[in-house]
């Protein structure tokens, strides 16, 4: 059997979807690898459970290998944490009041909430992180590699004269696109190994390029040789999960 690899797409906080999904899919064995695209945290009702699953639980009950990457908020939050990124607590969209209500085992606001200037202070000092969590935040790998495919949170950084860096190529600003670039020559332009990203949600992606389902502009987005599969898990969407090289598709949508 060739070795698999499973593709998570963005929780963002949505326990009860990465059950879902996870208990959809064909148990791994040790031959196989579980690669976790990032966005762990925020939005949804549950990060800390989320951020307790992968690390703590999930590897209790699988042989396989588990890949956590970096995505955009918790690289937002290790900015935070080093006091250079307050704003990033501030927007209610961003989710940031309900990650923090997890961690300290309060009840979780609804999406959009405000929070109360006493809860901006204590989101800016970033102190209920266990140190543990606060250390794997700090470690999270930028992107992963393996036979079938390039993993990586955002997409691949975009050069002036139009082509694309490699992720172990990338320094300083390319960085930063790994985890947070939206441009969309990107997902119509690039050719080359497979990339499977999250990041940007699959209804904002071009349907006529995708040959998964076009006519579901919500679903998973399978492109030239780009993989969207932030289908929106924490934002009243669902979650994703890719398996490669066979292309089978998991979802936690449905009953």
């Amino acid at each position: 059997m060739v070795d698999r690899t499973f593709v998570v797409g963005d929780i963002h906080g949505d326990l009860s979807a990465l059950r879902k999904v996870l208990a959809r899919m064909p148990q791994p064995d040790a031959e196989d690898t579980l690669v976790f695209l990032g966005d762990y945290l925020d939005r949804g009702p549950d990060s800390a459970g989320v951020v307790d699953f992968i690390l703590n639980v999930l590897p209790q009950h699988t042989p396989a290998r588990i890949v956590t990457l970096r995505g955009n908020h918790e690289d937002a939050w290790v900015k935070v944490m080093a006091g250079e990124w307050p704003d990033f607590v501030m927007p209610p969209a961003n989710g940031c009041l309900q990650t923090m209500q997890s961690f300290l085992g309060e009840p979780v606001s609804p999406p959009g909430t405000s929070a109360s200037f006493e809860q901006l202070q204590a989101l800016v000092a970033a102190e209920f992180f266990p140190p543990s969590v606060t250390r794997w935040l700090e470690g999270l790998p930028h992107y992963y590699e393996d036979d079938h495919a390039i993993y990586v949170h955002a997409g691949l950084p975009i050069t002036p004269t139009g082509g694309f860096v490699h992720p172990g190529d990338a320094v300083g600003k390319q960085l930063v696109a790994l985890l947070w670039i939206r441009d969309q020559r990107f997902f119509r332009d690039y050719r080359g190994k497979t990339v499977v990203v999250g990041h940007t949600g699959t209804s904002r992606l071009p349907p006529e390029l995708s040959d998964y389902t076009p006519e579901d502009t919500t679903d998973l987005w399978y492109g030239p040789a780009v993989i969207g599969i932030d289908t929106g898990a924490g934002k009243r969407g669902f979650l994703t999960a890719l398996e490669l090289p066979a292309g089978i598709v998991y979802e936690s949508r449905g009953e």
